[in-house]
């Protein structure tokens, strides 16, 4: 099979140094493949996706063998590094909508606002690109 978009390798995400709630998760995801990250309300879904992203609370610890988006050690990648990285080679989308986008903009100059940090494109390409997606 081909080499994986993303590989997560024993996660462990725990809180104020004494509350675990991702405990040893690991997991690949290859192209073409759909991947749902499914449980109960509270189950730690949400940390997991923020934590391979490393978005996490200040009071949160992530312990992880590896966490690789092609290839490339996103727990060696600096700050900077993971902005070029977050809405341009990974992101997610949250089940609630409310949390997931701003009701006073439109769609479409939320999608156009996630286009322009990445690329350097016309105001005319940044809306038609927008319009693709």
């Amino acid at each position: 099979m081909n080499n994986p978009i993303l590989t997560v390798e024993h996660l462990s995400v725990t809180f104020n140094h004494r509350q675990t709630v991702v405990d040893d998760i690991s997991f690949e995801i290859h192209a073409g493949e759909t991947f749902a990250l499914v449980g109960e309300s509270g189950s730690g879904k949400s940390i997991t996706a923020l934590s391979v992203l490393r978005l996490l609370p200040n009071n949160a610890s992530l312990n992880a063998e590896a966490i690789n988006l092609h290839g490339d050690d996103v727990l060696k990648r600096s700050e900077f590094e993971l902005c070029k990285i977050r809405g341009r080679r990974i992101g997610f989308i949250f089940q609630d909508p409310m949390s997931s986008l701003n009701p006073v903009m439109t769609i479409g100059s939320q999608i156009e606002e996630v286009i322009k940090l990445h690329f350097d494109l016309s105001r005319d390409a940044l809306q038609q690109r927008a319009l693709e997606l």
